[in-house]
């Protein structure tokens, strides 16, 4: 599939978070003004060749911390067989749908569906409650945005949020923040080695509005409003005032 290379030219911004002067957004324009958007289901050929229904469940989703388990043990809690394919029956326990990897930490069961690997909540093809995340099934069904009920790293992905403490010239020093594509870099080594990807896939860019307006409650709670109202304005100049090498090139047709 025609997949952009890694490295080319991106515009950003950094500036000041309207809620704490002791921190900085570094955001970056060329993704956030991208015609990203999720495929699952509609051309998504799963990062696994041998798993292309489960998309990048496949391996199951680690906790960002006990709180993040926490929040979706409640909603876990929620589930029914109508919305979960792999619902055990009876009460729910953690042995259900919680293991522990080689490295000690936890995160979503994974395991083998009709010859498919993928987390325990990603309802295969053919389940009478549609295919997808269970998770996501449930907050459709109760009204809620789906971040409310899916792990963090779920809900966040192709988004990256990462902090570095940077120490300036005076001696004193902010906290950045870093707002941007999460590409195959930010799986680890591993995300090298994936058969397929989709933030700098051509196939995944054809959204009509560009990231930050169809992630914006992804971006508030990454972010906070008062810090995303001021993304917008630096993102709605960007889009008026870009340049050709500011563009994400999976944007454009190939040639």
């Amino acid at each position: 599939m025609p997949e952009v290379p890694l490295d080319f030219p991106r515009a950003f911004v950094e500036f000041v978070n309207p809620d704490d002067a002791d921190e900085v957004l570094r955001c970056d324009l060329t993704w956030l003004t991208s015609s990203y958007t999720c495929i699952f289901g509609s051309g998504c050929k799963g990062i696994y060749a041998d798993s292309p229904d489960t998309g990048c469940c496949t391996l199951g989703a680690h906790f960002a911390d006990d709180d993040d388990e926490k929040r979706v043990a409640g909603f876990v809690a929620q589930l029914t067989p109508e919305l979960w394919q792999l619902h055990p029956g009876g009460k729910i326990k953690k042995k259900h749908w919680i293991e522990v990897d080689e490295d000690g930490e936890r995160k979503t069961l994974a395991l083998e569906v009709d010859g498919q690997r993928g987390c325990v909540f990603a309802n295969r093809p053919g389940f009478a409650g549609g295919q997808g995340c269970a998770l996501h099934a449930l907050a459709l069904a109760q009204g809620r945005n789906p971040l409310e009920t899916k792990p963090d790293v779920c809900w966040q992905l192709p988004i990256r949020r990462t902090f570095r403490t940077v120490e300036r010239q005076d001696g004193t020093s902010y906290t950045e923040t870093s707002i941007g594509e999460y590409d195959r870099r930010g799986w680890g080594p591993g995300g090298h080695d994936l058969d397929w990807y989709c933030s700098g896939n051509t196939e995944a860019h054809v959204a009509v509005e560009p990231v930050y307006v169809t992630n914006e409650a992804e971006l508030v709670a990454l972010m906070g409003q008062p810090a995303y109202d001021e993304l917008v304005r630096h993102c709605e100049a960007h889009v008026r005032s870009r340049s050709a090498l500011a563009l994400h090139p999976a944007d454009r047709p190939l040639r």
